[in-house]
């Protein structure tokens, strides 16, 4: 059996959009449910959610079957546990709160073995690698990571350019809220400061030859940022979504619900 090549990061590469949606429900059942929707990429969240690696080794089974490319975020930029998301199958990792090039080039060498990085070899123990049936995963595993760095704050963008030029970094994530509240804007994430900010980050990212990505549930704003160049790009999340779903339903039938009003910029 050999390693197949990493889609996902190749239609990045290709500069070809990549529309996702985020998992925040900590499901295998409602990861299944929304593999098959047709989106391309889907998100599993270890920074905000209540996941374990157990939890995401389990939603990774639950998208297997399906034509959608999983990208998880872990709590943090820890090798030590990138070596538990790596083994059970990751290969392509949303890196957060990444503000130096040191913090990028820590996550570029977390997922590599040596001598390009420091990942610890295990393939026989490994999902990763079908427990040694994959032939080639040791000398090919390195090529097909795809790392996104995730930039939301201030000295993040001070120090994006050089972010940028990190080798082995395929993508910088504008974290839009967390960016919002970095420039003192934390309960207005829509101020034209934050827009303006996050506008010409995708321009940079995108004239480096990098992939721009960026979540965006607001479907006007979210096709700005495509037509800006932005090609990996969170579209909804699937709390928000069953939220106010659950909300509209309620309200036909109760007058005295209220009925949510999207924050004007948010990016939920």
């Amino acid at each position: 059996m050999k390693l197949p090549v990493n889609q996902f990061k190749q239609a990045l590469k290709n500069g070809e959009p990549q529309i996702g949606l985020w998992q925040g429900l900590a499901s295998a059942y409602t990861v299944e449910l929304c593999a098959g929707l047709g989106y391309d990429w889907l998100l599993i969240d270890g920074e905000h959610v209540p996941n374990t690696v157990q939890t995401i080794l389990a939603q990774l089974q639950a998208m297997a079957g399906y034509d959608v490319a999983p990208v998880v975020r872990p709590v943090g930029n820890d090798p030590m546990l990138m070596k538990w998301l790596l083994d059970i199958g990751t290969q392509n990792f949303l890196i957060p709160m990444i503000a130096t090039a040191d913090e990028a080039r820590t996550a570029v060498q977390s997922v590599r073995y040596p001598p390009q990085g420091i990942r610890g070899v295990g393939t026989a123990l490994a999902r990763a690698a079908a427990w040694g049936g994959v032939s080639d995963y040791v000398s090919r595993a390195n090529d097909e990571m795809c790392v996104l760095c995730q930039v939301e704050s201030a000295e993040g963008l001070q120090n994006l350019d050089v972010i940028l030029d990190v080798e082995g970094v395929d993508g910088v994530f504008i974290g839009p809220a967390d960016l919002a509240a970095s420039l003192g804007y934390i309960a207005n994430p829509g101020h034209p400061d934050v827009v303006n900010e996050i506008g010409n980050a995708i321009k940079r990212i995108v004239a480096k030859g990098k992939a721009a990505g960026i979540l965006q549930a607001n479907v006007a704003q979210a096709k700005a940022y495509l037509q800006m160049g932005a090609t990996f790009v969170a579209v909804g999340l699937d709390a928000a979504l069953l939220r106010r779903a659950a909300i509209d339903l309620l309200a036909e039938f109760k007058d005295d619900v209220k009925v949510d009003k999207p924050q004007q910029g948010a990016a939920y």
